[in-house]
């Protein structure tokens, strides 16, 4: 298995690039776009269903432009196309974000809307780069490899790059003003990371090309009227992880400022605990997983991931019956949320591997968008299901709902029957 993957960790590692794109963005934009929408409004609910804009476009973009992808051919591939226009794109609109909040709400919401059409459009041909080039039996270990990538791209964005959003910086017209400086430098990392993949990797034509294509109507009715409910019921499970955890993650930035009662900057941190039990754990996670089984890793993480939501729920009350300093709450609250990156890692790495296991080269890219069409719908929900849950009974009610959400997707999981390796079905 070692040698068999060797050949593939370097094309991995550069496919990754697209990843740390998305890694890069995506914990900046879920920790401080709540941080700017509250200059504007009080309402953890009100701010919550902004949050949803970015799902919203994804539930949408995301499935069409992966399935367009599956039917394009052009000299440099059929994803590529997609990845060098949509990428660059969000990587300027992602550096205007921190200005457009400067001149207003109005200004903040077209910007953050037209991110999101480009960011979400790419999304999905940069995920399907993987599985068109690396076998079945090596996706997870691949799926690992590129999710230490979106890892490592967290771990720059929350725990570098976050805090200069402390650094003042002298703006005509305004003067020394903070909260601007991660969200260009990181939009200029993602216009590089991009060029590099779109030099280094070359998509080739496959043999499987020539195979007649199944229309994407004809490959979700099969999906959802197939005897074996496999990969409905992945769907279904991965509707109710992602909506804990979606729940959860717009959050934590303004728990840490409002309930730990830290600075902007050092609010970014709590994503990066998570960032950084990701990066250090995902190939890990799918070496684990190619060993003792995809379902018995994801089932196993689900319960701890249960488990670790209840102890966060109760984290302010018992920092508080044992009188911890802030410094010692703080860091209570990174140490559970390493826990939580450690178990969630492998629960992501390992899902989106079951499901291309039950697809086939040409209707790769429609699982592909089945995955975050699923996802992305839990995504819409969850951030003003758990605002309007904070404003009634307080921060610690996301994690009981999250608690909620990953046991039950833990009991779903236990009737899947498909999605190992070859070596294991």
């Amino acid at each position: 298995m070692k040698e068999g993957m060797k050949k593939y960790y370097r094309a991995t590692f550069l496919i990754g690039l697209g990843f740390f794109t998305m890694g890069l963005m995506d914990p900046l934009y879920d920790t401080y776009i709540p941080i700017f929408l509250s200059r504007f409004m009080e309402s953890k609910g009100l701010i919550g269903s902004i949050m949803t804009l970015d799902n919203i476009f994804a539930l949408f973009l995301i499935p069409i432009v992966a399935a367009m992808s599956d039917k394009t051919h052009t000299r440099i591939g059929r994803r590529m196309p997609y990845i060098i226009v949509t990428l660059p794109l969000s990587g300027i609109l992602f550096g205007l974000i921190p200005f457009s909040a400067l001149w207003g709400l109005g200004s903040l919401i077209i910007a953050i809307f037209l991110l999101n059409i480009f960011k979400q459009a790419g999304r999905g041909p940069v995920v399907a780069l993987m599985p068109d080039t690396i076998p079945g039996e090596y996706r997870s270990e691949a799926n690992g490899v590129i999710n230490t990538m979106a890892g490592i791209a967290a771990i720059v964005g929350t725990i570098i790059l976050a805090k200069l959003m402390d650094v003042k910086i002298n703006l005509p017209g305004r003067g020394p003003t903070d909260e601007i400086l991660a969200f260009p430098i990181a939009g200029g990392l993602v216009i590089l990371a991009t060029l590099i993949l779109f030099i280094f990797i070359k998509e080739k034509h496959r043999a499987e090309d020539t195979e007649e294509k199944v229309k994407t109507s004809e490959s979700i009715r099969l999906i959802f009227s197939s005897k074996d409910k496999s990969a409905f019921l992945i769907l279904i499970s991965l509707f109710l992880w992602f909506l804990g955890y979606q729940g959860v993650l717009p959050f934590i930035g303004l728990y840490s400022k409002e309930i730990i009662g830290v600075s902007s900057g050092t609010a970014g941190l709590a994503a990066g605990m998570v960032a950084i039990s990701y990066a250090l754990f995902a190939i890990l996670s799918g070496v684990i997983a190619h060993k003792i089984g995809r379902k018995k890793t994801i089932r196993t993480s689900l319960l701890m991931l249960t488990i670790v939501t209840i102890l966060l729920a109760a984290h302010p009350g018992i920092s508080n019956m044992l009188d911890f300093s802030q410094t010692a709450m703080l860091f209570s609250f990174f140490i559970l949320l390493f826990i939580f990156g450690t178990f969630w890692v492998s629960v992501v790495t390992n899902s989106f591997p079951m499901l291309w296991q039950m697809a086939s080269y040409g209707n790769m890219g429609i699982y592909t968008g089945l995955y975050y069409t699923f996802s992305q719908a839990a995504a819409i929900g969850a951030p003003p299901i758990t605002g309007f849950i904070i404003d009634i009974f307080g921060f610690h009610g996301i994690f009981i709902f999250a608690s909620i959400c990953m046991f039950s997707a833990f009991l779903v999981m236990g009737k899947v029957t498909k999605g190992e390796s070859e070596k294991k079905n």
